[in-house]
């Protein structure tokens, strides 16, 4: 979508959209089953008579060399690190939309999705190197089983309709929106090898330019997503991964508040989450999906599975999901820290947190982060996070198809 097309987003989309968490949510469900079928035709193209014509186009170089470690630009890169320092922004918008003026506007409402985001991201890291740590050459994937795919979890809760209600879509929405900013941060510090100071100084200097203008009261879209563009290419000369300009451009936007009403028509954030919504779930994220499942499986065999890296991302996902998420809420229950979202059962609280366990895109952007220059390596994290979300989503999908509903929850559909 155009920068300026962006920067003239009608009002009117804010007047036709209650707000930005039902859109949300409902452009995530819709996304996340065109996401399944992107990875889908990805693993269908990657194993038919297709497989070259796919794998070349992914490499094919499109030019130009904007930093000399990547080389010429390829579709991959393109989609890696620029279009998905989009998705990147649509990212931030919500998390910043959350925390000023949402579910997470207050400390109360924060404390269970973060312990619960916390224990989901730091258990099946604990598991991958309990499986994978022995082996010096795949330690740096740690991360990678720690992420949760908002869109394709919510995707597979569509499937189940009047079984998912609302309460745990929300529940799950906004544990996977406090997983991103600790993806976000992970990719920040953890994947970050090589600093060019003078192009991060550029890009700290870019940063405050946005500053002064959210706190000049500037609401006009068209300079920050100017200053976007600008920072994304200084972010990517700098050796921070460039995705990351996308968070903090979005953190700098300027917001209005609409507390318990619809978002308001005024307020820069709100107009373009509303805009970039559908191209992020409908295009961008499915075109990532599509670039990045692909794994060829000539070769591979029932021995592959046990691999530690393939393993250890495996059962991260799919067992240390369930254990960090369940185990935490009943910890902080038990405590009394916080309770489990209201009238939910427990078992319809174990099904969400399988879902969790569908890392996808998250876990294969780190995972092309952790292992850049290693194709075989590439390929096994591709397998891992396969295996693991598939696990979890077909384990999700019966835990709650088949969970009984609460009465509560029953009058929340």
């Amino acid at each position: 979508m155009p920068i300026a097309a962006l920067a003239r987003v009608p009002r009117a989309i804010i007047r036709r959209a209650r707000s930005a968490t039902r859109q949300f949510l409902i452009n995530e469900a819709s996304g996340g089953i065109v996401l399944i079928a992107a990875a889908v035709l990805a693993m269908i193209a990657a194993n038919s008579a297709l497989a070259k014509d796919y794998f070349d186009f992914l490499h094919f170089a499109t030019g130009p060399v904007l930093v000399e470690q990547l080389g010429p630009m390829t579709v991959h890169l393109w989609i890696n690190d620029g279009l998905m320092a989009i998705f990147f922004l649509l990212v931030g918008l919500e998390i910043k939309r959350e925390f000023v003026d949402g579910r997470l506007a207050t400390w109360e409402r924060r404390r269970l999705p973060f312990i619960a985001a916390a224990a989901g991201m730091i258990v099946p890291a604990l598991i991958y190197l309990g499986v994978a740590g022995g082996d010096p050459a795949v330690v740096r994937g740690w991360a990678i089983p720690a992420a949760t795919d908002i869109a394709f979890a919510i995707g597979v809760l569509a499937l189940l309709g009047s079984r998912a209600p609302p309460a745990l879509k929300l529940f799950l929405t906004t544990v996977a929106i406090v997983d991103d900013m600790g993806a976000v941060a992970i990719i920040a510090v953890a994947y970050t090898d090589h600093i060019n100071v003078l192009a991060l100084v550029g890009a700290v200097a870019v940063a405050g330019g946005l500053y002064a203008l959210n706190r000049g009261g500037v609401k006009r879209l068209a300079p920050y997503l100017a200053g976007f563009v600008v920072l994304w290419l200084l972010v990517l000369l700098s050796g921070v991964h460039a995705t990351i300009a996308g968070v903090v451009t979005a953190f700098l936007i300027p917001i209005t508040k609409s507390p318990g009403a619809p978002d308001s028509a005024e307020s820069p954030l709100h107009r373009l989450e509303h805009a970039l919504h559908p191209y992020v779930a409908f295009l961008i994220v499915p075109l990532f999906g599509f670039a990045n499942a692909g794994v060829s499986l000539v070769g591979t065999s029932i021995a592959s599975l046990a691999e530690p890296l393939v393993l250890g991302i495996t059962l991260g996902l799919f067992l240390g999901k369930q254990i960090g998420i369940v185990g935490s809420i009943a910890l902080a229950e038990r405590l009394g820290l916080a309770r489990r979202p209201g009238g939910a059962s427990w078992l319809q609280i174990y099904g969400v947190s399988l879902l969790a366990g569908i890392g996808f895109t998250m876990s294969l952007f780190i995972g092309g982060l952790a292992f850049p220059d290693n194709a075989l390596l590439v390929d096994e994290v591709k397998l891992g996070v396969l295996c693991g979300s598939i696990l979890s989503g077909i384990a999700g999908f019966l835990v709650l198809r088949f969970a009984p509903r609460t009465k509560r929850m029953a009058e929340a559909a």
